[in-house]
């Protein structure tokens, strides 16, 4: 019978509260920021930077096609100041407004552990209502 278990984050509290380190946004081997068309317009708009240059110096095409904001040699992600803070945060991507709330994230608590070790700010402050944590999952589909 065992497909619809209950959601860890459903029965015991999670707590969470952002600490403004950055550290989520320096990437590991393999991890980008994905942007949809709209949020890289977005973007690009906010910096009031032409297409041509926000693309040749912003933007990244992996493999198989997807956008995504490009990292410096470091891993860190192009947008994230050299004071630790984002340079676009009021218009930051749909990935950096959910994180740490991600599928892969919240699959158990062992991955949230696992995250925890990465994000200073897991298990730290409020509780995060399960309401909370439901719409930010819907929005990956």
């Amino acid at each position: 019978m065992g497909g619809n278990r209950t959601p860890f984050y459903e029965t015991s509290p999670l707590h969470f509260e952002c600490t403004c380190c950055g550290d989520c946004c320096i990437a590991p081997d393999g991890y980008h920021v994905f942007l949809e068309s709209g949020e890289a317009e977005a973007i690009r708009g906010y910096l009031g930077l032409s297409k041509g240059w926000f693309r040749r110096r912003y933007l990244d095409r992996l493999a198989d096609g997807k956008l995504v904001a490009a990292l410096e040699a470091d891993g860190r992600c192009v947008f994230l100041g050299a004071d630790g803070g984002c340079r676009i945060y009021s218009v930051r991507p749909l990935q950096c407004r959910t994180y740490p709330f991600w599928p892969e994230v919240l699959a158990s608590r062992q991955a949230w552990q696992r995250e925890a070790r990465r994000c200073e700010g897991i298990n730290r402050g409020r509780a995060v209502p399960a309401a909370g944590i439901r719409r930010q999952l819907k929005c990956f589909g």
